[in-house]
């Protein structure tokens, strides 16, 4: 499985806490929402990047194991949890489960490539928030598109984009994928 990573951190070979020391200072030089991927083999990263992240405000999203490197993937914050919310069309995450079985309904992925395929809704079509206004015509006009990321932001910035496109039915999904209880489905 290959995951698309904004940038790629070679941490091989070092030993606790060098891992985190340059992932912390490869971070400062990212945009917020892009994914990093952290290479190393010190089997006790895994769970010092998981922590670091949460501590640090950043998505741990998994990790990948090929031979004796451990593949990390970490979005980085991007404030986005501060973000107002302008689309008025919202529901929950219970109201989304509600609707999966309608086959009226489509539930559009704002999140990264990386994020989607570590988890995700069954059934989920996967545009990254960055390509929406180049591929929105690969959606349907005549369905009820539920929008979702992690937090509900990202997602009421795109469903205010494809508004503007003309699509009707749009709902944006708050909180998204950081408290979706619901099923879900893996790439990896």
């Amino acid at each position: 499985m290959n995951i698309e990573a904004n940038f790629v951190l070679d941490a091989k070979g070092l030993a606790c806490p060098m891992p985190i020391v340059k992932t912390k200072k490869a971070m400062k030089d990212l945009d917020g929402g892009h994914v990093i991927e952290i290479q190393a083999t010190d089997k006790g990263s895994k769970a010092d990047l998981q922590a670091w992240a949460k501590s640090s405000g950043h998505d741990y999203l998994g990790t990948l194991e090929e031979g004796d490197v451990l593949k990390h993937f970490i979005r980085k914050s991007s404030g986005e949890d501060t973000v107002e919310r302008k689309h008025e069309a919202v529901t929950n995450n219970e109201e989304l489960l509600g609707e999966l079985a309608d086959e009226n309904t489509l539930v559009l992925d704002v999140r990264e490539k990386a994020e989607f395929a570590f988890k995700h809704i069954p059934g989920a079509v996967s545009i990254p928030l960055g390509e929406l206004e180049a591929r929105s015509e690969e959606l349907a006009k005549d369905k009820n598109i539920y929008v979702v990321c992690r937090t509900g932001n990202r997602s009421d910035m795109a469903a205010q984009l494809l508004t503007d496109k003309g699509f009707e039915n749009v709902i944006n999904v708050v909180p998204g994928m950081s408290e979706w209880s619901g099923s879900t489905e893996s790439d990896v």
